[in-house]
């Protein structure tokens, strides 16, 4: 069994906990996108006692193309995060690509996430540890389980042990992502912290549109419940109201409307287990 890691009050990942769900877009396009999903993914979370985190980009700061649309910058995103947080009252999670953007996001939001990409940036870990917010580490995906270990006692070396690891798949071939759900068990020993599935990052084409990525949506659902299924910690999903029509991760973001419903089964499926 993981350790558990409070968010806040009510938000525990780990220990036991039954799982929780970090949601949002994934991108802040404007704050009435925000408001849109949080309110929408917040009420199916509460319906069926699921804590919820909401999740935004403040940069996309890896995006495919030069010309693609990264966001609103770090002052302007962070105070449109703390806008949900406050309005909402749910703990906000959003990604850091720099040391000196730990300090400062810290301070709006509740989780730090260092993108998969960016795993073994040694000095954005400690940063990231120094702030005192919980650290979301997303394992490279060219990473096996149990080396992501690092990344997390890297985190762990400042003094902060609220930290959370996140499976998005593994660089198999070119353009594509597969998911070996050996790696959830594998991630809990090697590292004792929560783990956390990412659905939508998983079904990627990375490239797969020349400059832009791909994806292939509509496996979201069976690798969540499969996910669900292994036993995860905490759930990651990209949501949004018209995907298609995203500014960030289009081919990948699962429609707003089908959210309530894909919860229901997770939780179904987490009920058979747990049983």
């Amino acid at each position: 069994m993981t350790r558990s890691v409070e968010v806040r009050p009510g938000v525990v990942l780990g220990g036991g906990a039954p799982f929780a769900l970090i949601a949002g877009p994934c991108v802040i396009e404007d704050i009435d996108l925000c408001r849109t999903v949080c309110a929408s993914a917040k009420a199916a979370c509460d319906a069926l006692g699921i804590p919820y985190i909401f999740k935004a980009s403040f940069d996309k700061a890896n995006r495919t193309s030069v010309g693609s649309f990264r966001g609103h910058g770090l002052m302007e995103g962070l105070a449109i995060l703390r806008e949900i947080r406050d309005t909402f009252g749910v703990p906000v999670l959003t990604d850091v690509h720099e040391p000196a953007h730990c300090t400062a996001a810290a301070g709006f939001v509740d989780i730090l996430q260092i993108p998969a990409f960016l795993c073994r940036q040694t000095d954005l870990l400690l940063a990231a540890g120094d702030s005192g917010a919980v650290v979301n580490v997303k394992k490279g995906q060219f990473l096996a389980p149990w080396d992501i270990a690092h990344a997390i006692r890297k985190v762990e070396s400042t003094g902060n042990h609220r930290v959370l690891v996140t499976e998005r798949g593994v660089s198999f071939g070119y353009n594509t992502l597969v998911v070996d759900y050996r790696s959830l068990p594998q991630m809990a020993d090697a590292t004792g912290v929560p783990v956390v599935f990412d659905a939508t990052h998983a079904v990627q084409q990375p490239g797969g549109r020349g400059d832009a990525t791909g994806g292939q949506r509509e496996f979201v659902g069976p690798l969540a419940r499969a996910a669900v299924a292994v036993g995860v910690d905490g759930l990651f999903l990209e949501v949004h109201p018209d995907p298609a029509h995203a500014l960030s991760d289009a081919a990948t973001m699962l429609p707003l409307a089908e959210l309530p419903d894909l919860l229901a089964t997770l939780k179904r499926i987490e009920g058979a287990v747990r049983a």
